[in-house]
């Protein structure tokens, strides 16, 4: 079964999926040993690994395509990408749609910012124009073909221009033939509810750590009648300040002191990483 029909059965059977976001492999594994139904791979996240940078568009289509098959490589479950604006023209579009297939992965969302883009909870966004956002979709569908991979429309239109067009361009990408839509840069509760109570159709949210969404729980979101909840940053953030306060306590105390349950052991990351495996193959097939 692809990834993309997986994904589909796991929401008709759930009806809303729960897809935490991982900057790189190593935290995809951690989703998916948690037992969550698919995986996100965040531009945010993918672009803080990766270069150390913050989400304005700086990694290139080969770069996040790269990061998307060593992703598919590492875990199991269907992979949601970000494909930010499809990195061009319509040619670039298309390559884009067949590499994102050729990796593996799920779904891609695909927004309608004009280039440089930014991450949606920031300021400076630019939308593009809503016909034009909308024959880009029509390309990303054409060069989809009968392969399986669903494509998301998101905009970011709520915190630039507001609920009104946000719903407009949603309605309009939906019609355009996209198979999910996905208003990004929401930020309250009464956003949320906004979105569940004027947008038909299959819905995404992005819960983001830092706001006050962080207070609906998958069933809230559900009734609302979402179909997908992405937590992009949970881990990324999480992560951030494990790393740094264990590097903060070594600093000070100059020894790697911590409490046993903060760290994983060596086993334990070993397991995580499939060492078992490598070494099976080379008892088997190594000098």
């Amino acid at each position: 079964m692809s990834p993309a029909r997986k994904l589909q059965n796991d929401i008709a059977a759930q009806s809303l999926v729960m897809v935490p976001g991982a900057p790189d492999a190593l935290s995809a594994r951690l989703v998916e040993k948690a037992g969550f139904a698919a995986v996100y791979m965040t531009g945010f996240g993918a672009t803080a690994s990766r270069l150390g940078t913050p989400d304005i568009g700086l990694l290139s289509q080969t770069e996040m395509t790269t990061h998307a098959r060593d992703m598919a490589r590492a875990v199991s479950i269907p992979i949601i990408a970000d494909a930010d604006t499809g990195y061009g023209g319509p040619s670039n579009i298309h390559r884009t749609v067949r590499e994102y297939i050729q990796a593996g992965v799920a779904a891609i969302h695909l927004e309608d910012q004009e280039a440089p883009k930014r991450c949606g909870q920031m300021a400076g966004i630019r939308l593009m124009d809503i016909e034009r956002s909308a024959e880009r979709l029509r390309c990303a569908i054409d060069a989809r073909g009968d392969d399986d991979l669903l494509i998301i429309a998101r905009t970011d239109a709520l915190p630039a221009a507001g609920a009104d067009e946000a719903v407009r361009r949603s309605d309009r990408y939906r019609d355009a033939g996209a198979d999910f839509v996905f208003v990004d840069g929401i930020k309250s509760i009464a956003e949320v509810e906004t979105v569940a109570r004027r947008i038909e159709g299959p819905k995404v949210v992005s819960i983001v750590d830092g706001n006050e969404t962080t207070a609906l729980s998958a069933d809230d979101l559900q009734e609302l009648g979402f179909c997908i909840a992405l937590y992009a940053v949970t881990t990324l953030f999480s992560a951030t300040r494990a790393m740094s306060n264990v590097l903060a306590t070594l600093k000070h105390s100059g020894r790697s002191e911590h409490d046993p349950g903060t760290m994983v052991s060596y086993d334990e990351f070993c397991d995580l990483v499939d060492l078992n495996f490598h070494r099976q193959l080379d008892d088997r097939f190594g000098a």
